[in-house]
Order: C-alpha cells, then sequence, then structure tokens
C-alpha cells in the first residue's frame, strides 16, 4: 500500500469529517423514535455566484434530543487547495438566495455560538471539501438551508434542508 504522506492537519480533518458522518448516522437511525432527534438533508447545487462550477454535495443537519445541532457537510466541484466559508441559514435556497444566517437569538452577533458554522473548510486537491460543526443548542425551525460562500463571500452553492 502506497503512504500519501498525509499531514497531520489532514488526519484531523479527516478524522472531523468521520466523526462528523458517524454522529450523523447514529442519530439518523433515531429520527422520530423517543430519543426525539430530528435528521434534515439536501443536496448542493450551485447559486448563479458559482456559475460554470459543477458543486455537488450533501448537508445534514441534526436536531438532537439533547439541545444540540449537528451539522456535516461535504461539497465537490470547488476549485482546489482553496478555504471556503459556509453556514446554516434563515431561507430556503431560492427565497432571496436563502436571506441571511440563522441566528439562536436573531439581535445576538453575526458568529458562533449564536449562528451555526461548519466551516470554513478547505479543499483537497480534487475540489472536495467537508465541514462539520456541533452547536450548543437546538437550531429553530427556520435553520433550513446550509450555503456555502466562496473567498470574498459571494453565495456559490446552496443545500435545502428537508
Amino acid at each position: 500500500m502506497k503512504h500519501l504522506g498525509t499531514t497531520s492537519r489532514a488526519r484531523r480533518a479527516f478524522l472531523a469529517v468521520f466523526l462528523g458522518a458517524a454522529l450523523v448516522v447514529a442519530f439518523a437511525g433515531t429520527a422520530g423514535s423517543s430519543s426525539g432527534a430530528l435528521v434534515t438533508s439536501g443536496t448542493f447545487h450551485a447559486f448563479a455566484g458559482g456559475a460554470g462550477m459543477d458543486i455537488s454535495g450533501n448537508a445534514h443537519m441534526v436536531r438532537t434530543a439533547g439541545g444540540r445541532t449537528i451539522v456535516d457537510i461535504q461539497v465537490q466541484g470547488l476549485d482546489p487547495n482553496t478555504t471556503y466559508g459556509s453556514h446554516v441559514h434563515a431561507a430556503a435556497c431560492a427565497v432571496g438566495d436563502a436571506d441571511g444566517h440563522f441566528k439562536f437569538d436573531p439581535a445576538g452577533p453575526p458568529a458562533p455560538p449564536n449562528e451555526i458554522w461548519p466551516g470554513p473548510f478547505t479543499t483537497n486537491p480534487a475540489g472536495v471539501g467537508n465541514g462539520f460543526t456541533i452547536a450548543d443548542g437546538t437550531a429553530g425551525p427556520n435553520a433550513v438551508s446550509v450555503v456555502v460562500h466562496a473567498p470574498g463571500g459571494a453565495k456559490i452553492a446552496c443545500a435545502d434542508l428537508s
């Protein structure tokens, strides 16, 4: 087996994504059960800001009965070796390019822990990126999409969560 020279940062990123996916899978099996966890997911598509990019991938959100929100994303078709932002948004993708960021407290600051950010994340040489976060608090019903932002802030991709 060929050793690919994985860096410590890459190993940590892989581990975070792997553990995030494992948590999503674990909680997905409990959706609708007595645990009270709610799982939503969606598929990424490009916004006008991502025109010309073959963006795809998936987003998952788990609202746990214990009062946490877990968000895991995997996006491909992005520029290689580039850092992107990603945030849970308060409107569907088709509504004003998903409007603004979801906030636990609408009057609170525009950053975690008041917002849910599964990024920033950096893509690999193939243009694949993974983001993951666990927020303290259960996202409200208006946390309905995840948006990927290009460097500089333009909204380039979105996934509606249903």
